[in-house]
C-alpha cells in the first residue's frame, strides 16, 4: 500500500485517490521509478532457515507475534497458526470463521486478531476460541496483550481494554481523529504496566493497562501546511521500546525518542516515514516513503548515515540484525545494509510479493511475512 492508497478522510477519499501527486510511484518521472537492483558483492552468507505459508494478506498487513519460542501468524482468509520459531514447525492451525483484517497480538496465553466489521476474536494457546467481541469500527492495528488485558484500537481512534480471559470490556478511551489520516495500522506496544499507542496526528499516547488512564502524551510530528493533505502527520508503524526509551516516527514529521516512564523527549529530528523504526543499542533506523534508509544515534539523534540505494522500492520497517540492517521491498527482496555505514552487503529473495509486515527477530532467525503469505526465516552463517 502506498501513500495515496493509505489516505482515509471524511468526504475526501475520492479526491485523494485521484491525486497522483501524493503517490511517488504514480509519476512517470524517472526520479520516481523504483531503483534498479545492482549486483551486490555479498559479504554476508544468508540462508533460508525455514518457510511457511500462512495465507494471503489481501489489502491488509499481518505481522507475526513472537512470544518465547512460539510464533503466531494470521492471514486474511481467517487462518491462524502457531509455529515453532526455531524450526517453523506448525504446532496448530485454526480458522477464525471470518476474514481477518489485523493481527496478531499475543502474550503466549491469549492470541487475538481483528476480523471484518470490527470483530475481535481471542483464542487460547492451543487455538481454542475463548471469546468474541465487537469494536466500534474496523480494526487495522494488531491488538496488544499484557497484564491480562487485550487492547484494541479501531480506525475511529477508540482504544478499548478487554479482559484477556473473559472478553469483558474494562475501559474505553476515545481520542480525536484529524480530518484526513493514513489508512495504516498505527501500532501499540506493551511495556510493564503500560501500553503505548501510536496516534494519527503525530501523537504518542501512554495508557495504564489496568484502567486505561493516561500516563503521558507526546508529540512526534506536528501537523504543518496549508491543506489537510499537507497536514497529515500520523505515526507510522509500531513504536519500539528499548531499555528505558520508546522511539517512533511520523509521516511528514519527525523521528523521536522519549523516556518511556515520563514521556520527556530525549531527542527529535526531522524525518518522514509511514512504516516505523528499528532500534538497537547504538542506532535508530528509518525507511522513508522515498526509499531512503537512515540511521540516527540512539543517544542524541545525530545522523550516522543515509543511503538512497533503494529509492522508491516501498520499503518495510528496518530491523537491526548483527552487523547488518535488513529491510524488505515491494518485490519481496530482503536487503542487508551495513549497520555502520549503510552500504549494501547482501540480498535474498522471498516470493516476489511486497513485504509490508514488521520483521521479527527470533534468536538467530530473522523473520519476514510477505503479502502473499510466505513466512520466511533467514539466518546469517
Amino acid at each position: 500500500m502506498r501513500i495515496t492508497e493509505k489516505l482515509l478522510g471524511l468526504g475526501l477519499l475520492a479526491l485523494v485517490a485521484g491525486c497522483s501527486s501524493l503517490n511517488p510511484f504514480a509519476s512517470k518521472e524517472t526520479k520516481n521509478l523504483p531503483a534498479k537492483l545492482v549486483e551486490v558483492k555479498s559479504s554476508v552468507a544468508v540462508r533460508s532457515a525455514w518457510k511457511y505459508s500462512a495465507g494471503k494478506a489481501g489489502v491488509y498487513a499481518f505481522t507475526p507475534a513472537l512470544v518465547n519460542n512460539s510464533l503466531f501468524v494470521a492471514a486474511n482468509d481467517g487462518s491462524i497458526a502457531r509455529l515453532d520459531a526455531a524450526s517453523g514447525r506448525e504446532l496448530w492451525r485454526v480458522k477464525a470463521g471470518t476474514e481477518l483484517t489485523a493481527g496478531v497480538g499475543s502474550d503466549g496465553n491469549v492470541v487475538v486478531v481483528g476480523g471484518v466489521k470490527g470483530t475481535v476474536l481471542a483464542f487460547d494457546a492451543n487455538g481454542k476460541q475463548l471469546w468474541k467481541q465487537q469494536a466500534s469500527s474496523e480494526v487495522l492495528s494488531a491488538p496488544a496483550v499484557g497484564q491480562d488485558v487485550v487492547v484494541v484500537r479501531s480506525v475511529d481512534n477508540r482504544i478499548v481494554g478487554f479482559d484477556a480471559k473473559t472478553g469483558e470490556k474494562k475501559w474505553t478511551v476515545q481520542r480525536s481523529t484529524p480530518a484526513l489520516t493514513l489508512r495504516n495500522a498505527p501500532g501499540m506496544v506493551v511495556g510493564g504496566a503500560n501500553v503505548y499507542v501510536a496516534q494519527p496526528g503525530g501523537k504518542l499516547l501512554a495508557l495504564t493497562l489496568a484502567a486505561g488512564l493516561p500516563r503521558w502524551e507526546a508529540v512526534v510530528g506536528d501537523p504543518r501546511g496549508a491543506t489537510e493533505l499537507e497536514r497529515v502527520t500520523d505515526i507510522g508503524g509500531t513504536p519500539v521500546l528499548f531499555d528505558k526509551d520508546i522511539c517512533a516516527v511520523s509521516y511528514q514529521g519527525r523521528v523521536s525518542c522519549f523516556d518511556a516512564a515520563t514521556g520527556v523527549a530525549r531527542w527529535s529530528k526531522e524525518q518522514s516515514s509511514d512504516v516505523g523504526v528499528g532500534v538497537d543499542q547504538r542506532f535508530v533506523f528509518t525507511a522513508d516513503e522515498k526509499g531512503s534508509v537512515a540511521a540516527f544515534s540512539r543517544e542524541g539523534g545525530q545522523s550516522a548515515w543515509k543511503t538512497d540505494a533503494l529509492a522508491y522500492r516501498r520499503l518495510s520497517t528496518p530491523i537491526s540484525y548483527g552487523r547488518a540492517v535488513a529491510v524488505g521491498d515491494f518485490e519481496g527482496y530482503i536487503h542487508f545494509l551495513s549497520r555502520e555505514d549503510g552500504a549494501l552487503i547482501g540480498r535474498v529473495s522471498t516470493d516476489g510479493s511486497p513485504v509490508t509486515s514488521v520483521p521479527v527477530l527470533a534468536g538467530t532467525n530473522l523473520i519476514f511475512q510477505t503479502q502473499s503469505g510466505t513466512v520466511t526465516a533467514l539466518a546469517v552463517e
